[in-house]
């Protein structure tokens, strides 16, 4: 377990970041991951560094000229990476019919079909994925979430028993004594706007997943609110408390408590006066906030205040993994949520 691996290297005296971690694990069993974004530069340095760390196969799509002059401007070097010229692949026609065949009920024809992978990289590279031509797909830093999630949703669809498709962000907070060794999940921060009661049940049943299949750990799961355990009257509790019972009923193996507020969540002290007996409270892990201006205003609060490592928003519930990127990413951002999405189709 990673977990096991992280306290061996603790007692070594060797300290390894999280993402450290989750490179070494995706250099394990290297996955291929495509970047369609490539007339922007961070996308260009990022898989200079992918392939020179080893953490996994790239593609990269558009115009091989283009692509290497833009590289040479920038003084990286590209050597290993596979670059697909959708105008010129001897594979454009299996992907037409592809696109064709999934959304030929929704009025797409094969013309419509052809047009769009000729104009559209995103949309290229998840028919790529889908066609198990490459493991998975990260985009977003000059894209729209919608943008990237849509062609996802509408050709590889939801996994099987999700019910809703999810953002998250893992969040490594340096020298943090809460959460798991300073690691964390925040859902949901770049997708669902006001979920339901219902729904943020089903955004905690696949963050733990996440949590436990990312970090190795038990998820131990918060539903925050601005009140703990009935200290404030409002709607917003009303919806966290209600979400909790959810979980309970539909996802009875979830360690899971609610509603606390964030220091109750993370801080023993806390939790011991505003939420006695709660086995979550003090504990968390896996945040889960009650709306996207709260999980998005949180995260970026602790990225830059905590100065932590946010990757994300990573995106769960999809049949394979794609993910997002925010478009305020760095090049190093890039390098980490493809190594975690390298790492997600391992284990897909």
């Amino acid at each position: 377990m990673i977990i096991y691996i992280i306290r061996i290297w603790e007692k070594e005296g060797i300290a390894m970041s999280y993402i450290d971690l989750m490179k070494e694990k995706a250099r394990s069993d290297k996955k291929t991951i495509v970047l369609p974004e490539t007339n922007d530069k961070r996308t260009l340095i990022a898989a200079a560094s992918i392939i020179k760390e080893g953490i996994a196969n790239i593609i990269m799509v558009g115009n091989e000229e283009k692509i290497m002059d833009g590289a040479g401007w920038l003084e990286v070097e590209l050597d290993g990476v596979q670059i697909i010229d959708p105008e010129t692949t001897e594979k454009l026609d299996g992907y037409v019919e592809l696109l064709y065949e999934i959304r030929k009920n929704k009025g797409m024809t094969p013309e419509k079909a052809r047009e769009i992978l000729l104009s559209d990289y995103l949309t290229f590279g998840v028919v790529m994925v889908k066609a198990n031509d490459a493991d998975g797909m990260v985009a977003g830093a000059c894209h729209a979430t919608a943008d990237t999630l849509r062609p996802a949703l509408q050709i590889l669809k939801t996994a099987p028993g999700v019910k809703l498709v999810s953002g998250f962000f893992i969040l490594d907070v340096p020298d943090c004594e809460y959460g798991e060794n300073g690691t964390f999940i925040f859902a949901d921060c770049g997708l669902n706007q006001d979920p339901t009661a219902e729904e943020l049940a089903a955004i905690a049943d696949t963050s733990a997943k996440s949590f436990k299949s990312l970090v190795g750990a038990k998820p131990i799961i918060a539903m925050l609110s601005h009140s703990t355990k009935g200290s404030a009257k409002h709607p917003l509790v009303d919806k966290m408390v209600e979400a909790t019972r959810i979980a309970h009923e539909q996802y009875p193996g979830l360690c899971i408590d609610g509603e606390l507020q964030s220091d109750a969540a993370l801080v023993p002290q806390v939790a011991k006066s505003k939420a006695p007996g709660s086995e979550v409270a003090g504990k968390a892990n896996v945040l889960i906030f009650p709306n996207l201006d709260c999980g998005n205003i949180g995260y970026k609060l602790v990225q830059r205040l905590g100065k932590a490592e946010a990757y994300g928003p990573m995106l769960q519930g999809i049949a394979k993994p794609v993910n997002d990127l925010s478009r305020g990413c760095s090049w190093q951002d890039i390098v980490g949520v493809v190594a975690l999405t390298a790492v997600q189709a391992q284990l897909a």
